[in-house]
């Protein structure tokens, strides 16, 4: 089984993967591949995500029970510990106070 997630792609990438997956709810897609046509799906995805954010989870034969990948979100990586994939959050606030962080306009001021 496979799980992908896309947010802020061009509509095009979102047609594409719709006809291999089924989209549960916008920008979330569920289906059953083959390990080649996953890993197609998601070369696909990172080449034409561009400044959009996704993410790929699919079984896999580890303590977990699945595999997760990202792309295009440099808050989010993946780290592993002791076998285990966790996403590590950098922390807004520190980032904000060093500099790092733009945080996003509020769309009520618009």
């Amino acid at each position: 089984m496979i799980v992908m997630t896309l947010e802020s792609v061009p509509s095009s990438l979102r047609g594409e993967l719709s006809r291999w997956l089924l989209e549960v709810q916008p920008g979330v897609y569920v289906g059953n591949a083959t390990a080649l046509v996953r890993d197609l799906l998601w070369d696909k995805v990172v080449q034409h995500v561009r400044t959009g954010r996704c993410a790929q989870m699919y079984r896999a034969n580890n303590e977990q029970g699945f595999s997760v990948r990202v792309h295009g979100d440099p808050r989010r990586t993946l780290v592993s510990l002791d076998g285990f994939q966790l996403i590590a959050v950098r922390n807004a606030r520190h980032a904000e106070l060093q500099g790092e962080y733009d945080p996003p306009e509020d769309d009520d001021k618009l």
